[in-house]
């Protein structure tokens, strides 16, 4: 029971020192770009893990559409837990998209923090604490599932935000120890930078876009009476339709809020994954829809494996992705491009 009650305590020292560096306004991070333990960054930064291996390099950038529907977050010391980390990024839409993704980055870590230390206290009368290490995986899944369910209800209930055709993608990972969860809802996207059998670096991908075309997700819609289909000026891009009307023409299958298209099979329960970190992986990359709309897995990687200053890492991904977008897609604006690059171990010397 003691190890219960620590747990305890230090989810309500996490949530407090989240909310006071918040109010101090310096999203956790010191003047020279390093964060001191725990460290809460929600801007565009860096962020070094405490007493570990572990460093979070993060940047976001407007697009040409206007205001930057974009944002992230990196928490440090997660759960004031010994080398656990949070990190996630959020893609709003719609015309409140940018207050949707900021309340879904706001409010899913705590709710994860709060489901996590129910399942673990619960799990440990049951079974004993002998027994957490192996239903670590099982406790992050359910906890994860739990907290979207009730992230995506208190925005149903909120009077502040009118999310009824605007919503947000939420993607994020907790890195504890070797154990790596991610967690997806929406289209952004998880890549590992990994080394393969003959020395060369490999890209991973290891989430799902959930886009409406994929069978098991167009089933799910045609279920629920919702309509999949692309329009004429726009091939290949297939949308969420409710069944009577031309409208709203989500561009994916999974997102928190988009209340018009809940009851047309669009969910926000999460897809949870697991990974063990081995000395061969070397970071992951999290980005939203406008950096992988124009560069591959391969290039991804390739140009943060590329970037002789780690800190600079996820700025140069997002500044490669606008240079793609004006190349690649000429008289098409500029979408938002944010990445979060999460180092697993030193760099060599």
């Amino acid at each position: 029971m003691r190890q219960i009650s620590s747990l305890l305590q230090g989810l309500a020292r996490s949530l407090s020192v989240g909310r006071d560096r918040d109010r101090r306004g310096d999203g956790g991070a010191g003047g020279d770009g390093k964060a001191a333990a725990p460290a809460v960054l929600r801007t565009s930064g860096t962020v070094w893990g405490e007493g570990s291996e572990t460093f979070a390099a993060v940047c976001s950038r407007r697009g040409e559409k206007g205001t930057n529907q974009d944002c992230s977050i990196v928490w440090e010391g997660f759960g004031c837990q010994e080398d656990t980390i949070f990190c996630g990024i959020f893609d709003g839409h719609g015309p409140w998209g940018h207050y949707v993704a900021k309340a879904v980055r706001d409010s899913l870590p705590p709710s994860l923090l709060c489901h996590w230390q129910e399942a673990l206290t619960l799990a440990s009368l049951i079974d004993g604490e002998k027994k957490l290490s192996d239903c670590r995986f099982d406790l992050w899944k359910q906890s994860y599932v739990a907290a979207c369910a009730a992230v995506d209800d208190e925005l149903r209930r909120s009077r502040r935000l009118d999310a009824v055709y605007s919503g947000s993608t939420a993607l994020s990972v907790v890195k504890q120890g070797d154990l790596m969860v991610v967690a997806n809802v929406g289209d952004s996207r998880a890549v590992l930078g990994t080394t393969s059998d003959d020395g060369a670096l490999a890209a991973v991908q290891l989430t799902v876009d959930f886009k409406p075309n994929l069978p098991q997700e167009k089933e799910r819609i045609r279920r629920c009476n919702g309509q999949v289909y692309c329009l004429a000026d726009e091939p290949g891009v297939y949308r969420v339709w409710q069944p009577s009307r031309d409208s709203p023409g989500l561009a994916m299958s999974r997102a928190f809020g988009d209340y018009s298209v809940k009851d047309c099979g669009v969910i926000s329960a999460p897809e949870v994954t697991q990974m063990k970190i081995s000395s061969r992986d070397q970071f992951v990359i999290l980005a939203t829809d406008g950096v992988w709309d124009v560069l591959s897995n391969e290039e991804a990687v390739q140009i943060v494996a590329g970037t002789p200053d780690r800190e600079k890492a996820a700025k140069r991904l997002v500044e490669c992705a606008v240079r793609a977008w004006r190349r690649r897609r000429r008289g098409i604006a500029v979408d938002d491009c944010s990445a979060i690059c999460l180092f697993f171990h030193s760099p060599p010397s």
